[in-house]
Order: C-alpha cells, then structure tokens, then sequence
C-alpha cells in the first residue's frame, strides 16, 4: 500500500465565519457540503483538494503550515501587505528565494494558522511591486544537495502558468 496523493489539509479555526471568509475573498475556495461531525466543520475546494476547517479553541502551531500556488503572486503580495497578513516573523524575509528560483512568502490567517503562498519563477516578477525578495543563499548557506533542491519537481504540474519577464 502506498499512497497516491494529498486528498485534504485539516486547519483549526476560533471564529469559523472569519476563517471561511478569508479562504474564499482572498484565496478564492468555494464552500462545498460537509458532514456534521461533533464539532463544527467548514469543508472548502480548490481544484480537485479541499481545505477542512474545523472549530476549536486551540492556539495556532508556531511553524506547521500548508503551502498554496496563485494565479497571481504580485497580487498577492500587494494583498498581503495592504491587509497586514505577512509574517517575516517566522520565516524572514517576506519573500525568500528558493535555490530553484521559486519564490514563497508566509501570511497568517485570522486564527493564527501559518499559509506559505509559492511561486513557481523569480525571473516572472515585477520588482518594483515585489520589493523585499531575498535569497535563502544569502542568510543560509546552502549545500550540494541543498541547492539541486526544487518546490516544483520536474514533470510535476509547476503551479501555475508563470507570465513573461516584464
């Protein structure tokens, strides 16, 4: 037995309204039918995965996470930023550089949960709207191994479909 993919991420949320509306204004999930279960669960699609949102009164771990690719990463960040939502605290800087040349920056929804929002392309980004990229090399060296590493293996849907370099 082995097996074949992710079917779903379970989160925690303290206001459950809240949490749903920040998945589907910002991200973009729609609502789907969920079991009644003895707490309260939202259950929410993107593509062909779902996000579980149950609620509990339970502080938010500091580090666990769950990444998400975006149509639009500049968008995204513009987003983040207006709202307040990035988290350099955890992982600085705002947007880190991976050795692939994928980018990632690290928002907190409004129960504490930490979501890593990728990139797939560097080279893709405006500059002048993302300003703070840094690359992991250059606060964390790097090995051999390290630096053939890659969010977006080869052969594997790359995320989303990156724009020419402005």
């Amino acid at each position: 037995m082995r097996a074949t993919r992710f079917n779903h991420v379970s989160i925690h949320a303290v206001d459950l309204d809240e949490s749903v509306r920040f998945y589907t204004a910002i991200f973009g999930m729609e609502r789907i039918p969920a079991p009644t279960f003895q707490h309260e669960v939202v259950w929410l699609q993107l593509g062909d995965q779902q996000l579980h949102i149950f609620l509990r009164e339970t502080p938010a771990p500091e580090f666990h996470h769950f990444g998400l690719d975006v149509d639009d990463f500049e968008a995204a960040y513009l987003k983040a930023s207006e709202l307040g939502l990035q988290d350099g605290g955890v992982w600085s800087p705002m947007v880190r550089e991976l050795p692939d040349g994928s980018v990632q920056m690290y928002v907190r929804d409004p129960a504490g949960n930490l979501v890593e929002i990728d990139w797939p392309d560097v080279s893709t980004l405006d500059h002048s709207v993302v300003t703070e990229i840094q690359k992991l090399s250059e606060t964390v060296e790097q090995s051999e191994e390290a630096r053939r590493a890659t969010l977006y293996p080869k052969g594997t849907n790359r995320g989303p479909s990156t724009r020419s370099a402005k």
